[in-house]
């Protein structure tokens, strides 16, 4: 989730009316408006070809940018017909495996005039050298391309997961893009800022200023120390760090921070980096606004919290958005349908056509309240980022730790205060009656139905590339890539060429991960507590201490992330709350394979396997797990549970495969979780 090139915003029509106080007046003395910010939804499923026809109808509606989700496995560095990528293939965007994919997701859609926004981080390099090349066959000038590559690596190791390379490797790579993209593709953001994903992950609002500006800290240290930028392209290469942030339901505070993210950024521009042109100094940032509230119980309540949360940035002139995507209100149970997405570009629309909001100055400017809290939030976020920078910048603190566990920290914080009803989350633990919503009704349920045919077309045309291709040229164009990727040189050119050639996402991945390795960061989990006691935690651990008589150990539970999956939140909050109520918990992280949790929990002697799933590849992953324990001969000794976003019509077919429990959004109650799991083990005969 991503903005893009934020220069380019649509032009609204002056309004022909007599102004009036305060309004923004043009030359003529008329009153204006400003221009909307670009207008996106995030989208991406199936098959290249599904993609292409939901963008066209998209633009045909008036979304004004597009923003390109892709599955699992393009952001991994994998080829759809790998083993650990089939279950993922098409699931949260669209698979894209060579250039061809290229030529059908853009068909008809013209590159050169579009604002073209794709989450993408690992891969990012090989993303953008496929666009380029998709230019190059199409004889568009490079310099007419706008957008951004989402490439953020940090916030990768910290909230999302898709990272492939160690952090100087991946840094280096990040850099080599700006490099490039400067004067060849000079309205294209190389990578953004992403602090969006750090809230998602529990961060505070202090800590998504000062993790996020550290970030930039440390992308343009590196860039200055390279030493590629005379002293004015290093200005422009400022101007070009472009940042994506979240807005939560805390509307003044989620305003204060924005105000706060400006104010720091000019100041560490001008006085870091000595920037003097305003233009450069500029924050420039995209939103979508917050996902992890949106509930699945009265998810027609998701509708207004995406109303309040758009406030948050786009009623402060001074702090206003550059482009906006919204999600949709039913994202907590499934990906969104065509309708779902046009509601929310209806409500953008809304926003920067129907009201009178672009007409006016900064509404906020003189607030003592305003300025007190932006002025808090500066003094706290000063503070951490002194604290991260001495400790070697950002990769330091990702080396060592400290800014995961300061997440998964918050995160917990998070969850207890919902749990013990401090945080109130209306429908979910306060006035949860209410009146079935008939936004779920129908035949599909209110949910997005994936074609399961668009994979094999999917393998089809992977297929087809690989026996049509040049084998020579794919050969010359991966060796040179490794070569570049060995002696330093610039890896964007090689991988163009890699482009051209034909060679597959998997094949650009795989030949760097030789050179670079693959990196696995810190969980963050170690040494967490969650903020819940009283009886029925104190209950919990005499209940698991009997256990530990019947069974003859401490239970033990593999909490694991099969498949590419890389949204942590949930199995790293199960795996600090089994903790704390007494289990043994094994918990390795993210991107395993459903054979190496099942050989996890059979050497670990583990009781149980809790699997979480936010991919909607829970019921092809599961199946993987049973038949792995029972190949093992373990699938009567070790139980399994599987948590994440699950339809419900899923939930029997994951009870057929032999899951004892299934848990959805809607089971945000820890403690019922762990008396749950408790008493499957209690079931032992």
């Amino acid at each position: 989730m991503q903005q893009s090139t934020l220069d380019e915003a649509v032009v609204g029509k002056p309004e022909e009316k007599a102004p009036q106080p305060h309004q923004i007046v043009g030359a003529d003395g008329k009153a204006t408006r400003d221009k909307p910010w670009i207008i996106r939804t995030y989208a991406g499923h199936s098959s290249a070809k599904a993609s292409n026809e939901l963008y066209r109808s998209n633009l045909s509606r008036g979304q004004t940018g597009l923003s390109i989700a892709f599955d699992l496995a393009t952001q991994c560095g994998y080829d759809s017909d790998d083993s650990i990528a089939r279950p993922e293939v098409g699931k949260v965007g669209v698979p894209i495996n060579s250039l061809d994919d290229f030529h059908v997701l853009f068909d008809q859609i013209p590159i050169e005039e579009m604002n073209t926004s794709m989450t993408i981080n690992g891969t990012a390099m090989w993303l953008l050298s496929l666009y380029v090349a998709l230019a190059r066959e199409r004889g568009v000038d490079l310099k007419k391309l706008a957008g951004t590559t989402q490439n953020d690596l940090i916030k990768e190791y910290l909230a999302r997961g898709t990272y492939i390379f160690p952090p100087d490797a991946s840094l280096r790579i990040i850099a080599e893009m700006y490099e490039f993209c400067l004067e060849e593709i000079p309205n294209w953001n190389a990578s953004n800022i992403c602090s969006y994903h750090l809230q998602e992950a529990g961060a505070t609002p202090v800590q998504e200023l000062s993790f996020a500006l550290a970030n930039a800290i440390g992308l343009l240290d590196l860039l200055k120390k390279r030493g590629k930028f005379t002293t004015r392209q290093f200005e422009k290469a400022v101007g070009r760090i472009s940042f994506f942030v979240n807005a939560g339901m805390r509307f003044v505070e989620e305003m204060c921070k924005m105000r706060a993210f400006a104010e720091l950024w000019t100041e560490i521009t001008r006085e870091r980096y000595g920037v003097t042109d305003e233009r450069y100094t500029r924050f420039r940032y995209g939103v979508q606004v917050n996902s992890l509230g949106l509930t699945e119980v009265q998810p027609e309540n998701n509708a207004w919290r995406i109303l309040i949360e758009a406030l948050g940035v786009t009623l402060s002139r001074d702090a206003r958005c550059r482009a906006l995507q919204l999600p949709a209100w039913n994202e907590a149970l499934s990906l969104p349908r065509p309708w779902d997405q046009q509601w929310s570009l209806r409500l953008q629309q809304i926003f920067a056509y129907e009201t009178d909001l672009l007409e006016y100055p900064d509404l906020f400017t003189g607030s003592a309240v305003i300025e007190s809290k932006v002025n808090a939030l500066k003094t706290q976020a000063k503070e951490e980022i002194d604290r991260i920078l001495g400790m070697g910048g950002v990769v330091g603190a990702i080396e060592n730790g400290y800014m995961k566990s300061a997440l998964v920290r918050s995160m917990s914080e998070r969850v207890s205060r919902i749990n013990n009803g401090e945080q109130v989350v209306v429908g979910l633990n306060k006035w949860t009656d209410g009146i079935p919503s008939p936004l779920v009704g129908g035949d599909d349920g209110g949910l997005f139905i994936l074609d399961d045919s668009a994979t094999s077309d999917t393998l089809d045309n992977l297929e087809k590339v690989r026996r049509n291709r040049d084998p020579e040229r794919v050969k010359a164009a991966i060796a040179a890539l490794k070569d570049a990727a060995h002696s330093g040189d610039s890896m964007m050119e090689p991988s163009i060429e890699c482009a051209l050639a034909r060679v597959t996402t998997g094949e650009w991945a795989h030949a760097l991960r030789q050179v670079f390795g693959e990196y696995r960061p810190s969980t963050g989990v170690d040494g967490q507590r969650l903020g819940l006691t009283g009886n029925r935690v104190d209950a919990l651990r005499a209940r698991i201490d009997a256990l530990v008589d019947t069974l003859g150990h401490r239970p033990r539970i593999v909490v694991g992330k099969p498949g590419l999956d890389g949204h942590s939140n949930g199995a790293e909050v199960i795996a600090v709350s089994a903790r704390h109520v007494g289990f043994d918990v094994i918990y390795s992280g993210i991107r395993l394979s459903a054979e190496e949790i099942v050989r996890s929990a059979v050497e670990e002697g583990a009781d149980l396997i809790g699997a979480s799933v936010l991919s909607g590849s829970h019921v092809e992953l599961a199946a993987q797990i049973m038949g792995g324990l029972k190949a093992e001969g373990a699938d009567q000794a070790i139980k399994v549970v599987v948590g994440g976003i699950i339809p419900i019509p899923d939930i029997a077919k994951l009870q057929a495969l032999g899951v004892m429990k299934v848990f959805t959004p809607s089971d945000y109650d820890l403690l019922d979780i762990m008396e749950s799991v408790v008493g499957l083990l209690e079931e032992q005969p």
